[in-house]
């Protein structure tokens, strides 16, 4: 039995595979702020597939909250065999509209989170030799899309730099990037989706089978769905500031997950 760590389980994408990797077979720590909602939650992983469902509530933007999913990662009692950094949030608004506080909570949370945790476990699966640990970025990480973008970007070339480093030493690591998930993510952050095509949207346990499917095959980047990897094709031959035109004006309104 191995175990899986997931951050931001209690919804979208991150319960997505806490559904997945409780189906099949793993114990599951999950991490969230909601203590509630991770209890619901564990219950009901542990119901329907007899797997053990730790909780363990932290706020990723906090120094203690970080700290204590660190601690829980390099425990050599309770080894984690599978981490998901999947934590992560929206700010509504243009630069200079959304506040100072606001932008460095993102990039705690998407910049310093991920390297503290993927540092702790990448440390303890190298002792064992095993491990792997899946980064959520985003396809915003290929457009210039201000702080949003700019910390998804980070998440692909930490990641993509990290695997390269520990290559041969049996632990994997991969970026994700989806594009639009039916998820939480938008209304959270207070941002319409009427106008996204609904071709874009993505099914998140769809998704989660193709990543899981890439780490298994070593991929350092995944981007799982044959509509957005033909997108970013076309992204890598469009002139920079046009996609950066269309991206400010559709971040706005929207961003993708």
């Amino acid at each position: 039995m191995t175990t899986a760590l997931i951050t931001g389980a209690t919804a979208g994408i991150g319960a997505a595979f806490a559904r997945r990797l409780a189906a099949d077979g793993h114990d599951v720590v999950l991490v969230a702020r909601d203590l509630k909602r991770l209890r619901e939650q564990a219950t009901e992983l542990h119901d329907r597939h007899g797997v053990e469902a730790e909780v363990l509530a932290a706020d990723l933007s906090e120094e203690e909250g970080i700290a204590a999913v660190e601690a829980r990662l390099s425990d050599p009692r309770r080894p984690v065999d599978l981490l998901v950094n999947n934590a992560g949030f929206g700010n509504r608004g243009r630069f200079l509209e959304v506040s100072m506080a606001d932008e460095l909570k993102m990039l705690t949370v998407h910049c310093e989170a991920v390297l503290r945790l993927t540092s702790a476990a990448s440390a303890a699966m190298r002792e064992r030799g095993r491990g792997g640990v899946v980064n959520v970025a985003s396809v915003a990480a290929f457009l210039p899309r201000g702080t949003y973008g700019a910390s998804k970007a980070w998440v692909v070339q930490f990641t993509q730099g990290a695997a390269r480093d520990l290559a041969g030493s049996g632990v994997r690591l991969m970026a994700l990037c989806p594009g639009f998930v039916r998820t939480e993510f938008h209304e959270r952050a207070g941002m319409g989706t009427d106008n996204i095509p609904g071709w874009m949207w993505l099914d998140a346990d769809k998704l989660v089978a193709a990543a899981l499917a890439d780490l298994a095959r070593g991929r350092t980047l995944s981007i799982p769905d044959p509509r957005y990897k033909a997108l970013m094709g076309v992204v890598k031959l469009a002139p920079r500031g046009l996609l950066g035109g269309v991206s400010s004006k559709a971040g706005r309104k929207y961003g993708p997950e």
